[in-house]
């Protein structure tokens, strides 16, 4: 038996198709396009991601094509968080471009609002009043898209997040729900209640009846139509945002278990039990699981908003790599960075900073320099923002991690992990399959279905290839790092 997982990120579809020895059989991909209309915008077509989810999907049924043991019992979806997208509840077209989690165009937004609300939203979300969430991009388009609005307003239109949308397709818009995981990411979710908060749905003017019904993580929460979803007909049995899939995929199932995907971004996820924890510093409550029997499991996360996507602007933007693979060998052709600081604020700075007005800077350039040292600076820069967020962990959380788990493309980079080992002074855990956030969905599929027993069953089946040592580091290189960060600080704030 198998379970399918779809996992929408944020710049491509990825499907796993996953067998009971938690085994990935088969895998495809598809990416698809990024919009920016404007500075600091960022946007999504749905059409585009729908379509990529279908391409992926099919590679992995081409694979098994002829394989009736292989034939997936089940889906599991997983996908970018805070995200929104607006669509036609009858045609299931998109209303406009889904705003991306990324985009900043809410910055002022929460300028205005922070000073009144930001305390109380807080205690309600867990969150930030801050450009990265989706309630303040929905009272964007209420500002400045009457049209689409109006018919949110007359119910033509739903929300929701990627996952929500990705549902209303499969099932040919049966389903309009999401899970608690995503919701926790909305600013309008109340993460004590565990339910949407008609308070704070007033404060960012968004109907409540627009919203989508929150269901649990995994369990029957409904099934794809084969006419729309490439002749399957199976039950959609698990649903979680990428990061908390992540924390499932790398089995941190227990109180103190921690992870780091190093995707797009860079999330740090440790896993609180039943209690919230709150920080003061930086760091986000979130949901990290909703149980079949209405409990949430809470985790304290840290967001670093441009990690993997640096290297990617090593590659497009400067063009100084010709793939991103190349990072480990150039980076590794020189000791150190030679004073070189790149501070990757592209869409400016998450925890434990947020400020969405900071801006990329590379410091420290000599003469001397070379493509080497800016490579070796970004891994550097990688490996000082998550150190950032272990320390809040520890100094805000009490959380002292025995291990770090590591995973997301980056965590293919060898030297990185051992980078990352060093700054920490903790040993981190590669597992063998790195893609752990279609894996975590595939899990929730599993455990939504039946197809493993209990979520014991599922940490003995995760598999480590390697655990890196650490080794001593010179502190001011972490030193010199905060020197920099303080250095762009509100840079576009004009």
């Amino acid at each position: 038996m198998t379970v399918l997982s779809v996992d929408a990120g944020t710049t491509g579809v990825t499907a796993l198709l996953v067998d009971e020895r938690a085994r990935v059989v088969a895998r495809g991909y598809s990416a698809f396009p990024q919009h920016f209309p404007h500075e600091g915008w960022v946007e999504h077509d749905l059409g585009e991601i729908w379509q990529a989810t279908l391409t992926s999907v099919r590679q992995v049924l081409d694979v098994v094509d002829g394989h009736a043991d292989l034939a997936p019992t089940a889906v599991g979806i997983t996908n970018q968080r805070e995200t929104v997208c607006l669509w036609d509840r009858e045609t299931l077209g998109a209303a406009r471009k889904a705003i991306v989690w990324q985009d900043r165009r809410t910055a002022s937004l929460c300028d205005r609002l922070r000073p009144v609300h930001d305390a109380r939203v807080r205690h309600l979300t867990g969150l930030r009043l801050d450009p990265y969430f989706s309630a303040t991009k929905l009272q964007w388009i209420c500002e400045n898209d009457p049209r689409v609005w109006g018919q949110v307003i007359s119910g033509r239109v739903a929300i929701g997040t990627v996952d929500s949308y990705l549902m209303a397709r499969m099932s040919r818009g049966m389903v309009h729900t999401t899970d608690a995981t995503n919701a926790s990411r909305t600013l309008l979710f109340d993460i004590h209640r565990g339910e949407w908060s008609a308070e704070l749905c007033g404060l960012f003017g968004v109907p409540m009846g627009a919203l989508p019904e929150i269901v649990p993580s995994f369990g029957e929460l409904g099934r794809t139509d084969p006419s729309v979803f490439l002749g399957l007909n199976i039950p959609i049995t698990g649903v979680a945002g990428d990061q908390q899939a992540a924390l499932v995929g790398q089995a941190g199932f227990d109180v103190g278990d921690a992870k780091c995907t190093y995707g797009t971004g860079s999330f740090l996820l440790a896993n609180t039990g039943t209690n919230p924890v709150f920080s003061t510093g930086g760091l986000l409550t979130t949901v990290a699981l909703g149980n079949p029997d209405g409990s949430l499991t809470y985790a304290l996360e840290g967001s670093v908003f441009v990690t993997g996507a640096a290297v990617q602007w090593l590659r497009d933007g400067l063009g100084i790599i010709a793939n991103a693979e190349e990072t480990e060998a150039l980076a590794n052709s020189v000791s150190d960075s030679d004073g070189v600081v790149f501070v990757p604020a592209l869409t400016g700075l998450g925890a434990p900073y947020w400020d969405p007005y900071a801006r990329g800077a590379i410091l420290g350039i000599t003469r001397g320099t070379t493509r080497a040292h800016l490579a070796r600076a970004t891994l550097d820069a990688i490996a000082y923002s998550v150190h950032d967020l272990v320390d809040l962990m520890r100094n805000e959380g009490g959380i002292h991690l025995p291990r770090l788990a590591v995973d997301g493309g980056a965590a293919a980079n060898s030297l990185l992990c051992q980078l990352q080992a060093n700054e920490l002074q903790t040993p981190v855990e590669r597992p063998l399959e790195l893609q752990s956030t279609g894996l975590g969905a595939a899990f929730l599929a599993g455990l939504g279905f039946g197809l493993w027993s209990s979520m014991a069953v599922i940490k003995e089946a995760r598999s480590i290839e390697r655990t890196f040592q650490p080794q001593n580091v010179d502190p001011r290189g972490f030193q010199r790092w905060h020197s920099a960060v303080n250095r762009t600080a509100g840079w576009s704030a004009d």
